[in-house]
């Protein structure tokens, strides 16, 4: 009872700490821009009926993208943290796994084939990419009696990644969309809409607080997958469910934003760092710090180039490969 009480006091600390930087992070979001805003425009924005040509512009176009940045930095953290856990692996991350490209490749074939398809249709169907991805990643494993160790699967991630996006890049020449798919991948969240927000938010929110739910077995199974079954708990069960969180939280993303690597895989290490192995801290830390993080780059993708805008991805994918390259040069010493 005092361990959990221990751990339940500085779990809210943690959180505390994390969820101020986010609402740091979401006030610079506000006001910082092509065109600058005050904190007083933010306020009467959020808390009043008043208008103006800046208020318009937080409440229409700002607070929309703020609000997916922070589902999707949510969505795509708690999504790496989980893939972590389950695999064992420290450079698993929804983008690096097929999940995501699956999800990108998916996209691509619902505009060339059903161009009509509402914002809804298409979010289901990276869902089914995001599967598909998933399963072509995983199926290499079952045809090996070894199955695929932490380097195998990267690798494996890899190949099916570069297959995807060579069918997602070769149906958009084919059927003549480029220009829309690379819009749709490679603008991120400028132009995202209340429509689409209001569309993912309920798989996100709902995709996280199932995996919190979850997180008590999900440590076992991270800690030794041996020892969970020997507790009794129905592994084949958890990871399937988990799993399919997984492709909920990373589908939902790439419907809005696109083929987005490496958030996935730096959030959980950094939160790791401070909340050590138990995933009723991670999971929640990585949904907060993820969406921290998602508001950061984006706000610096406005600034970097103003007026112009820099894709949000390009900033996470600057930032994290040399991220990706330092734990390679340290051994990858999973949850050390």
């Amino acid at each position: 009872m005092r361990a959990d009480s221990a751990h339940s006091r500085a779990l809210w600390g943690k959180l505390l700490a994390v969820l101020v930087l986010l609402i740091l992070s979401f006030s610079v979001s506000l006001v910082v821009g092509a065109k600058s805003t005050t904190l007083h425009d933010a306020w009467l924005a959020l808390t009043s009926n008043a208008t103006s040509d800046d208020i318009t512009l937080i409440r229409e176009i700002r607070l929309p993208r703020i609000t997916a940045g922070i589902l999707v930095g949510a969505a795509l953290a708690v999504a790496g943290a989980i893939m972590q856990g389950l695999t064992r692996n420290p450079l698993a991350d929804p983008g690096l796994l097929g999940i995501t490209s699956g999800g990108n490749a998916a996209l691509a074939c619902a505009l060339a084939f059903i161009p009509s398809l509402n914002y809804f249709g298409i979010m289901l169907a990276c869902f089914a990419g995001a599967a598909a991805g998933a399963l072509m990643v995983f199926g290499l494993g079952a045809a090996s009696k070894s199955g695929l160790s932490s380097i195998q699967l990267v690798l494996a991630g890899a190949a099916i990644s570069a297959l995807l996006t060579a069918v997602a890049e070769g149906v958009a020449l084919y059927f003549k969309i480029s220009k829309d798919v690379s819009m749709w991948t490679a603008a991120g969240l400028i132009g995202t809409s209340w429509v689409q927000v209001r569309s993912i938010a309920p798989f996100v929110i709902g995709g996280i607080l199932i995996s919190i739910s979850l997180a008590r077995p999900l440590t076992l199974l991270s800690l030794n997958e041996t020892a969970a079954t020997g507790l009794g708990l129905k592994t084949g069960q958890i990871k399937a469910a988990l799993y399919a969180m997984v492709i909920i939280l990373a589908g939902s993303s790439v419907a809005l934003v696109g083929n987005m690597v490496f958030l996935g895989l730096m959030v959980p290490h950094i939160v790791r760092t401070f909340a050590g192995t138990d995933y009723r801290s991670i999971l929640p830390l990585s949904a907060l710090g993820g969406a921290a993080f998602m508001l950061l780059a984006d706000t610096m993708g406005r600034m970097v180039n103003a007026p112009f805008e820099t894709p949000v991805a390009a900033i996470i994918a600057m930032l994290g490969f040399p991220f990706f390259l330092i734990i390679v040069r340290k051994g990858a010493k999973f949850l050390s």
